[in-house]
């Protein structure tokens, strides 16, 4: 399986709860809810063909839990993502749970690199981290990323968590896809290209 690191951001990179002002309020963020105000059509209809790559579900403690309180109370028949998010293997990166309560989950304990490394192994299209972003953070920099669909939010917070923030080596991408939905979110795809090109520029002339 290829490894899809997708995530919401504001144009400064803050990641920190886009879905509700109490969807995380760790380290005194006040400015949650963000994302939702940009949420159009076009945007569920990508997202739901997105999550229809999926062979599983890879998620940091944090995020888990959250997905496993709320995900498995949405009964609304026309709601594009709750049964196919709760029917579809789920993966937990944690040293502190034992099980997962949201089934069908396995709990990944220890070095979280081997085990998803291990995981890639197996056959399948994608396992796809939704949230937790420091978790995907540290997959990226450790080159187990293929990736990244972010969705870009008209928006500057100034405050909160940033995405891509940890540390580890530098990664290229390459743009393949990129689209506007009506409401100004921006739907990008990249694939990861390894360690970050670096160059000096001379003239431009070279460019064109």
């Amino acid at each position: 399986m290829r490894l899809a690191l997708t995530q919401f951001t504001t144009l400064d990179g803050v990641s920190q709860g886009p879905g509700a002002s109490d969807e995380d309020t760790s380290g005194g963020f006040t400015g949650g809810g963000w994302f939702v105000p940009h949420i159009d059509g076009v945007f569920v209809r990508r997202a739901s063909e997105w999550l229809g790559l999926a062979d599983g579900l890879l998620f940091g403690r944090r995020t888990y839990e959250a997905f496993a309180r709320d995900r498995p109370a949405i009964t609304d028949p026309d709601d594009p993502f709750a049964e196919r998010m709760n029917t579809l293997p789920k993966f937990v990166v944690s040293s502190t749970l034992t099980e997962g309560g949201w089934n069908p989950t396995t709990v990944l304990r220890g070095d979280p690199v081997r085990a998803v490394a291990g995981l890639k192994e197996r056959p399948g299209r994608e396992l796809q981290i939704h949230g937790s972003a420091r978790l995907g953070d540290a997959l990226l920099a450790a080159g187990l990323v293929d990736t990244l669909p972010p969705v870009v939010a008209p928006t500057v917070l100034r405050s909160g968590r940033r995405l891509l923030s940890g540390p580890g080596d530098s990664s290229g991408l390459r743009l393949v896809a990129h689209e506007a939905t009506p409401n100004g979110l921006l739907l990008l795809e990249y694939a990861a290209q390894g360690r970050a090109p670096h160059a000096d520029y001379a003239r431009v002339s070279d460019f064109v």
